[in-house]
Protein backbone atom coordinates (compact mmCIF):
# COMPACT_ATOMS: atom_id res chain seq x y z
CA UNK A 1 0.00 0.00 0.00
CA UNK A 2 1.68 3.63 -1.13
CA UNK A 3 2.03 5.57 1.80
CA UNK A 4 0.78 9.31 1.62
CA UNK A 5 4.03 10.94 0.18
CA UNK A 6 4.52 8.06 -2.32
CA UNK A 7 0.70 8.89 -3.44
CA UNK A 8 1.59 12.42 -3.63
CA UNK A 9 5.16 11.66 -5.81
CA UNK A 10 2.96 9.83 -7.87
CA UNK A 11 0.09 11.93 -8.74
CA UNK A 12 2.47 15.17 -9.31
CA UNK A 13 4.20 13.04 -11.29
CA UNK A 14 1.48 12.12 -12.95
CA UNK A 15 0.48 15.63 -13.64
CA UNK A 16 3.86 16.44 -15.05
CA UNK A 17 3.56 14.06 -17.94
CA UNK A 18 -0.34 15.41 -18.72
CA UNK A 19 0.85 19.12 -18.83
CA UNK A 20 4.04 17.87 -20.94
CA UNK A 21 1.94 15.97 -23.49
CA UNK A 22 -0.49 18.82 -23.41
CA UNK A 23 1.95 21.31 -23.79
CA UNK A 24 3.45 19.29 -26.76
CA UNK A 25 -0.09 18.64 -28.66
CA UNK A 26 -1.25 22.45 -28.08
CA UNK A 27 1.99 23.95 -29.78
CA UNK A 28 2.04 20.99 -32.30
CA UNK A 29 -1.82 21.14 -33.27
CA UNK A 30 -1.42 25.13 -33.03
CA UNK A 31 0.65 25.13 -35.67
CA UNK A 32 -1.13 22.61 -37.87
CA UNK A 33 -4.65 24.58 -37.41
CA UNK A 34 -2.69 28.06 -38.16
CA UNK A 35 -1.16 26.69 -41.16
CA UNK A 36 -3.91 25.29 -42.84
CA UNK A 37 -6.42 28.17 -41.95
CA UNK A 38 -4.05 30.52 -43.32
CA UNK A 39 -3.43 28.58 -46.41
CA UNK A 40 -7.60 27.81 -47.10
CA UNK A 41 -7.70 31.47 -46.95
CA UNK A 42 -5.78 32.54 -50.06
CA UNK A 43 -6.47 32.00 -53.42
CA UNK A 44 -4.87 30.13 -55.90
CA UNK A 45 -2.46 31.94 -57.20
CA UNK A 46 -1.22 33.33 -54.19
CA UNK A 47 -0.99 29.24 -52.77
CA UNK A 48 1.29 29.06 -55.67
CA UNK A 49 3.34 31.82 -53.91
CA UNK A 50 3.11 30.46 -50.66
CA UNK A 51 3.68 26.08 -51.06
CA UNK A 52 6.73 24.52 -51.65
CA UNK A 53 7.42 20.73 -51.54
CA UNK A 54 9.06 19.57 -48.41
CA UNK A 55 12.18 18.28 -50.15
CA UNK A 56 12.57 22.20 -51.94
CA UNK A 57 16.15 22.87 -51.41
CA UNK A 58 14.17 26.73 -50.84
CA UNK A 59 13.28 25.64 -47.56
CA UNK A 60 17.53 26.31 -46.75
CA UNK A 61 17.12 29.51 -47.95
CA UNK A 62 17.23 32.41 -44.93
CA UNK A 63 18.72 35.60 -44.67
CA UNK A 64 17.90 38.68 -42.52
CA UNK A 65 18.23 41.71 -45.05
CA UNK A 66 16.16 43.70 -47.03
CA UNK A 67 14.67 42.29 -50.23
CA UNK A 68 16.24 44.70 -52.29
CA UNK A 69 19.69 42.99 -50.66
CA UNK A 70 18.61 39.82 -51.49
CA UNK A 71 18.42 40.70 -55.30
CA UNK A 72 21.83 42.43 -55.69
CA UNK A 73 23.55 39.73 -53.89
CA UNK A 74 22.14 36.38 -54.60
CA UNK A 75 20.17 37.62 -58.02
CA UNK A 76 17.23 36.65 -57.22
CA UNK A 77 13.95 37.52 -55.25
CA UNK A 78 13.00 36.53 -51.66
CA UNK A 79 10.26 34.03 -51.91
CA UNK A 80 6.94 33.12 -50.51
CA UNK A 81 3.87 35.50 -49.95
CA UNK A 82 4.44 39.19 -47.92
CA UNK A 83 1.98 40.50 -46.21
CA UNK A 84 1.19 42.79 -48.09
CA UNK A 85 0.42 40.87 -51.08
CA UNK A 86 -3.01 39.33 -47.93
CA UNK A 87 -6.07 40.67 -47.42
CA UNK A 88 -6.42 42.15 -43.84
CA UNK A 89 -7.86 38.70 -42.97
CA UNK A 90 -5.32 37.09 -44.29
CA UNK A 91 -2.85 39.15 -42.69
CA UNK A 92 -4.49 37.75 -39.37
CA UNK A 93 -4.08 34.47 -40.01
CA UNK A 94 -0.99 34.92 -40.73
CA UNK A 95 -0.03 36.58 -37.87
CA UNK A 96 -1.75 33.63 -36.13
CA UNK A 97 0.66 30.87 -37.36
CA UNK A 98 3.83 33.19 -36.44
CA UNK A 99 2.60 33.18 -32.84
CA UNK A 100 1.92 29.49 -32.95
CA UNK A 101 5.52 29.16 -33.79
CA UNK A 102 6.45 31.81 -30.79
CA UNK A 103 6.25 32.43 -27.09
CA UNK A 104 4.09 35.46 -26.68
CA UNK A 105 7.41 37.51 -25.82
CA UNK A 106 8.88 36.18 -29.16
CA UNK A 107 5.76 37.23 -30.73
CA UNK A 108 5.93 40.80 -29.64
CA UNK A 109 9.54 41.37 -30.22
CA UNK A 110 8.74 39.83 -34.02
CA UNK A 111 5.47 42.30 -34.09
CA UNK A 112 7.94 45.53 -32.65
CA UNK A 113 10.68 44.22 -34.98
CA UNK A 114 8.25 44.60 -38.24
CA UNK A 115 7.08 47.87 -36.67
CA UNK A 116 10.73 49.33 -36.40
CA UNK A 117 10.70 49.56 -40.68
CA UNK A 118 8.12 52.50 -40.30
CA UNK A 119 11.01 54.38 -38.39
CA UNK A 120 13.55 53.46 -41.07
CA UNK A 121 11.34 54.90 -43.71
CA UNK A 122 11.00 58.05 -41.37
CA UNK A 123 14.82 57.47 -40.72
CA UNK A 124 15.91 57.25 -44.40
CA UNK A 125 13.54 59.69 -46.26
CA UNK A 126 12.50 56.18 -47.99
CA UNK A 127 10.17 56.95 -50.84
CA UNK A 128 10.48 53.59 -52.91
CA UNK A 129 9.39 50.77 -50.52
CA UNK A 130 12.83 49.39 -49.05
CA UNK A 131 11.48 49.56 -45.66
CA UNK A 132 8.29 48.32 -44.96
CA UNK A 133 6.96 46.30 -42.43
CA UNK A 134 4.14 44.50 -44.78
CA UNK A 135 7.54 43.20 -46.50
CA UNK A 136 7.89 39.86 -44.47
CA UNK A 137 7.09 36.97 -46.44
CA UNK A 138 5.21 33.46 -45.35
CA UNK A 139 6.00 30.23 -46.80
CA UNK A 140 4.79 26.46 -46.52
CA UNK A 141 6.79 23.69 -46.94
CA UNK A 142 5.08 20.41 -47.35
CA UNK A 143 1.45 19.38 -46.00
CA UNK A 144 0.58 20.90 -42.23
CA UNK A 145 -0.13 18.01 -40.41
CA UNK A 146 0.49 17.05 -36.26
CA UNK A 147 1.85 13.89 -37.38
CA UNK A 148 3.96 14.07 -40.82
CA UNK A 149 6.61 16.25 -41.65
CA UNK A 150 6.64 19.94 -43.25
CA UNK A 151 8.03 22.98 -42.54
CA UNK A 152 7.35 26.89 -42.57
CA UNK A 153 9.17 29.85 -42.96
CA UNK A 154 8.66 33.24 -42.01
CA UNK A 155 11.20 36.39 -42.99
CA UNK A 156 12.08 39.93 -43.52
CA UNK A 157 14.12 42.42 -42.59
CA UNK A 158 16.10 41.70 -39.49
CA UNK A 159 13.38 38.66 -38.95
CA UNK A 160 14.08 34.78 -39.74
CA UNK A 161 12.08 32.07 -37.82
CA UNK A 162 12.07 28.63 -39.15
CA UNK A 163 10.00 26.02 -37.80
CA UNK A 164 9.88 21.88 -39.08
CA UNK A 165 7.66 19.56 -37.47
CA UNK A 166 8.33 16.00 -37.67
CA UNK A 167 6.41 13.16 -35.76
CA UNK A 168 5.02 15.65 -33.34
CA UNK A 169 8.29 16.80 -32.32
CA UNK A 170 9.39 20.79 -33.33
CA UNK A 171 12.73 22.35 -34.39
CA UNK A 172 13.21 26.08 -34.75
CA UNK A 173 16.06 27.02 -36.20
CA UNK A 174 17.80 29.09 -37.36
CA UNK A 175 15.91 31.92 -35.24
CA UNK A 176 17.45 35.62 -36.13
CA UNK A 177 15.91 38.14 -34.32
CA UNK A 178 17.37 41.87 -34.97
CA UNK A 179 16.76 45.64 -34.69
CA UNK A 180 17.65 48.61 -36.24
CA UNK A 181 17.28 51.10 -34.28
CA UNK A 182 18.54 48.92 -31.24
CA UNK A 183 17.40 52.32 -29.67
CA UNK A 184 15.01 54.69 -30.69
CA UNK A 185 15.69 57.90 -30.24
CA UNK A 186 13.00 59.97 -30.73
CA UNK A 187 9.16 60.53 -31.25
CA UNK A 188 6.55 59.06 -29.96
CA UNK A 189 8.69 55.52 -29.36
CA UNK A 190 11.70 57.13 -27.78
CA UNK A 191 13.30 54.74 -25.46
CA UNK A 192 11.85 51.67 -27.32
CA UNK A 193 14.91 48.71 -27.13
CA UNK A 194 13.22 45.50 -28.84
CA UNK A 195 16.00 43.33 -27.79
CA UNK A 196 17.33 45.45 -24.71
CA UNK A 197 17.45 42.69 -22.33
CA UNK A 198 20.08 40.42 -24.76
CA UNK A 199 22.25 43.59 -24.78
CA UNK A 200 21.68 44.20 -20.68
CA UNK A 201 22.28 40.45 -19.71
CA UNK A 202 25.39 40.10 -22.09
CA UNK A 203 26.92 43.24 -20.88
CA UNK A 204 26.25 42.72 -17.18
CA UNK A 205 28.32 38.86 -17.64
CA UNK A 206 31.15 40.75 -18.76
CA UNK A 207 31.13 43.22 -16.21
CA UNK A 208 31.25 41.09 -13.66
CA UNK A 209 34.24 39.42 -14.64
CA UNK A 210 38.06 40.17 -13.31
CA UNK A 211 40.43 41.49 -15.21
CA UNK A 212 41.77 38.00 -16.04
CA UNK A 213 38.22 36.32 -16.58
CA UNK A 214 38.50 39.41 -19.23
CA UNK A 215 41.63 38.88 -20.73
CA UNK A 216 40.35 35.11 -21.60
CA UNK A 217 36.84 36.33 -22.68
CA UNK A 218 37.86 38.82 -24.90
CA UNK A 219 38.29 37.44 -28.02
CA UNK A 220 38.79 40.71 -30.21
CA UNK A 221 39.48 44.26 -28.98
CA UNK A 222 37.50 45.62 -32.00
CA UNK A 223 33.95 44.08 -32.36
CA UNK A 224 33.31 42.05 -35.51
CA UNK A 225 31.03 43.86 -38.15
CA UNK A 226 28.65 41.20 -38.15
CA UNK A 227 27.39 37.56 -36.56
CA UNK A 228 30.17 35.56 -37.55
CA UNK A 229 27.49 32.54 -39.05
CA UNK A 230 26.04 35.71 -40.77
CA UNK A 231 23.69 33.57 -42.94
CA UNK A 232 24.94 29.99 -43.62
CA UNK A 233 23.17 27.32 -44.19
CA UNK A 234 25.57 25.42 -41.24
CA UNK A 235 26.48 27.08 -38.19
CA UNK A 236 30.44 26.67 -37.78
CA UNK A 237 32.97 28.68 -35.53
CA UNK A 238 35.95 26.53 -37.13
CA UNK A 239 39.20 28.59 -36.11
CA UNK A 240 37.45 30.94 -33.65
CA UNK A 241 38.82 31.36 -30.11
CA UNK A 242 36.79 29.56 -27.68
CA UNK A 243 36.33 33.06 -24.95
CA UNK A 244 36.00 31.97 -20.99
CA UNK A 245 34.65 28.77 -20.11
CA UNK A 246 31.84 28.22 -17.97
CA UNK A 247 33.60 26.16 -15.97
CA UNK A 248 35.91 29.26 -15.00
CA UNK A 249 33.03 31.40 -13.81
CA UNK A 250 31.95 31.64 -10.27
CA UNK A 251 28.67 30.02 -9.66
CA UNK A 252 27.03 33.62 -9.53
CA UNK A 253 28.25 34.12 -13.30
CA UNK A 254 27.23 30.93 -14.52
CA UNK A 255 23.73 31.80 -13.13
CA UNK A 256 24.15 35.37 -15.17
CA UNK A 257 25.35 33.09 -18.21
CA UNK A 258 22.16 30.85 -17.55
CA UNK A 259 19.79 34.00 -17.78
CA UNK A 260 21.25 34.90 -21.09
CA UNK A 261 20.19 31.65 -22.60
CA UNK A 262 17.04 31.14 -21.12
CA UNK A 263 16.20 35.15 -22.93
CA UNK A 264 16.86 33.26 -26.20
CA UNK A 265 15.06 30.21 -25.07
CA UNK A 266 12.08 32.22 -23.94
CA UNK A 267 11.20 33.47 -27.17
CA UNK A 268 10.36 29.83 -28.11
CA UNK A 269 6.79 27.81 -27.06
CA UNK A 270 7.18 25.65 -24.24
CA UNK A 271 8.21 22.52 -25.78
CA UNK A 272 11.20 24.39 -27.72
CA UNK A 273 12.31 26.13 -24.64
CA UNK A 274 12.35 23.20 -22.77
CA UNK A 275 14.41 21.48 -25.54
CA UNK A 276 16.46 24.61 -25.30
CA UNK A 277 16.90 24.42 -21.54
CA UNK A 278 17.78 21.30 -21.52
CA UNK A 279 20.38 21.48 -24.36
CA UNK A 280 21.79 24.11 -21.79
CA UNK A 281 21.44 21.47 -18.81
CA UNK A 282 23.39 18.76 -21.20
CA UNK A 283 26.26 21.43 -21.60
CA UNK A 284 26.48 21.94 -17.86
CA UNK A 285 29.84 24.01 -17.65
CA UNK A 286 30.87 22.81 -20.89
CA UNK A 287 29.70 26.27 -22.28
CA UNK A 288 31.97 29.08 -23.65
CA UNK A 289 31.32 33.09 -23.53
CA UNK A 290 33.72 35.54 -25.99
CA UNK A 291 33.12 39.21 -26.10
CA UNK A 292 34.66 41.57 -29.06
CA UNK A 293 34.24 45.28 -28.86
CA UNK A 294 33.85 47.50 -25.87
CA UNK A 295 32.69 46.76 -22.33
CA UNK A 296 30.30 50.00 -21.76
CA UNK A 297 26.56 50.71 -23.69
CA UNK A 298 27.01 52.83 -26.76
CA UNK A 299 30.70 50.86 -27.44
CA UNK A 300 30.07 48.66 -30.35
CA UNK A 301 30.28 45.07 -28.97
CA UNK A 302 29.43 41.65 -29.82
CA UNK A 303 29.28 38.16 -28.15
CA UNK A 304 28.53 34.40 -28.17
CA UNK A 305 27.74 31.66 -26.52
CA UNK A 306 28.85 28.07 -27.81
CA UNK A 307 27.80 25.53 -26.48
CA UNK A 308 28.19 21.50 -27.98
CA UNK A 309 25.00 21.38 -29.46
CA UNK A 310 23.70 25.09 -29.82
CA UNK A 311 25.60 29.04 -30.26
CA UNK A 312 23.71 32.51 -29.68
CA UNK A 313 25.73 35.18 -31.27
CA UNK A 314 24.72 38.86 -30.43
CA UNK A 315 26.18 41.80 -32.77
CA UNK A 316 25.72 45.60 -32.36
CA UNK A 317 28.11 47.31 -34.14
CA UNK A 318 26.24 49.11 -37.28
CA UNK A 319 24.69 52.60 -37.59
CA UNK A 320 26.84 53.38 -33.92
CA UNK A 321 26.79 50.74 -32.71
CA UNK A 322 22.35 51.21 -32.77
CA UNK A 323 21.93 48.23 -34.93
CA UNK A 324 21.51 44.65 -33.55
CA UNK A 325 21.94 40.76 -35.23
CA UNK A 326 21.07 38.43 -32.66
CA UNK A 327 20.65 34.62 -33.89
CA UNK A 328 20.24 30.82 -32.14
CA UNK A 329 21.60 28.34 -34.48
CA UNK A 330 22.35 24.64 -33.85
CA UNK A 331 25.56 22.91 -34.87
CA UNK A 332 23.36 19.45 -36.02
CA UNK A 333 19.94 20.61 -35.82
CA UNK A 334 19.13 23.52 -37.68
CA UNK A 335 16.22 23.02 -40.69
CA UNK A 336 14.99 20.15 -38.07
CA UNK A 337 17.99 18.04 -39.45
CA UNK A 338 18.56 16.29 -36.29
CA UNK A 339 14.38 15.51 -36.23
CA UNK A 340 14.76 14.75 -39.86
CA UNK A 341 17.94 12.54 -39.54
CA UNK A 342 16.35 9.12 -39.06
CA UNK A 343 13.65 9.80 -41.72
CA UNK A 344 16.83 10.32 -44.12
CA UNK A 345 18.47 7.35 -43.40
CA UNK A 346 15.19 5.33 -43.78
CA UNK A 347 14.68 7.21 -47.30
CA UNK A 348 18.22 6.84 -47.99
CA UNK A 349 18.40 2.70 -47.53
CA UNK A 350 15.51 1.75 -49.13
CA UNK A 351 13.09 1.22 -45.66
CA UNK A 352 9.15 1.34 -45.89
Amino acid sequence: MPTYSTRILLIAGAAGLLATAYTRTQTTSLMTTSATAFLNSLTDDQKKKVQFDFANEERFFWHFVPGNNIQQTYKRSRLGLTLGEMQPYQQHLASSLLAAGLSSAGYMKAKSIMSLEDILRILEKDTVGRRDPLKYHFSVFGAPSDSGTWSFRVEGHHLSQHFVVHNGKIAATPSFFGTNPAEVKEGPRAGLRVLGREEDLGRSLYQSLTDAQKKTALVSAEAYKDILTEASRKASLANQPNGLSAAKMTPKQREMLNAIVEEYAGNMPQEVYQARMAKLKAAGTNLNFAWAGGPNRGDPHYYRIAAPTFLIEYDNTQNGANHVHSVWREFTGDFGEDLLKEHYERSHSGAR
